[in-house]
């Protein structure tokens, strides 16, 4: 029952090995992009918050422009 589970007995199959490798790379060049982003995302959050802090000056109250 057992074999026939598992399909065969026998050496690995190359094309399953490589198969396995591409995809072990794939996941490997997905986590360094997320890492990537993340990092990005924190620096975008960063001056979006220092935005905000200029954002918050009140304009009502500031002196007329020379004109």
């Amino acid at each position: 029952m057992a074999k026939a589970l598992l399909g065969y007995v026998g050496g690995s199959d190359p094309r399953l090995l490589a198969e396995m490798r591409r995809l072990q790379q794939r996941v490997q060049d997905l986590e360094s992009e997320l890492g990537r982003i993340q990092a990005e995302n924190d620096a975008l959050t960063a001056a979006a918050s220092h935005d905000s802090l200029v954002d918050s000056i009140d304009a009502h109250q500031a002196e007329p422009a020379l004109t």
